[in-house]
C-alpha cells in the first residue's frame, strides 16, 4: 500500500517503512506527526484519486532528525561588466519515518 501525500509545497509518493526528507517541520524529534493532505492512496491495482485529497485518509510518521542538505552554491557573473556575486544555501529538512497508512 502506498499514499501521494502533500507537504511543505511538494508531493512525495510514500509507502509504510520508508524514510523520506521533507521540508522542515514544527515538531521534536520522536513526536509522531500526521499527515491529513492525501492526494491518492493505491494498494496493488486498486488506486483512489482525491479532488482533490482523500476524505478520510491520513498517513502516520515519526520525526526521526533535522537537518540540513548539501550546500549550493550561486555563482553570478557578467561578462565583462566585472560583476561577480558569490552566495550559497543550505535548506533545512525534516526526516520522516512512515508508521502508516489509513485509507
Amino acid at each position: 500500500m502506498y499514499a501521494v501525500i502533500k507537504t511543505g509545497g511538494k508531493q512525495y509518493r510514500v509507502a509504510v517503512g520508508e524514510k523520506i526528507k521533507v521540508e522542515q517541520i514544527a515538531a521534536d524529534v520522536g513526536q509522531e506527526y500526521v499527515i491529513d493532505q492525501v492526494l491518492a492512496v493505491g494498494n496493488g491495482t486498486e488506486l483512489k484519486v482525491g479532488t482533490p485529497l482523500v476524505s478520510g485518509a491520513s498517513v502516520k510518521a515519526t520525526v526521526v532528525a533535522h537537518g540540513k542538505h548539501d550546500k549550493v552554491r550561486i555563482f553570478k557573473l557578467r561578462r565583462r561588466k566585472h560583476y561577480q556575486k558569490h552566495q550559497g544555501h543550505r535548506q533545512q529538512f525534516t526526516e520522516l519515518q512512515i508508521e502508516a497508512i489509513a485509507a
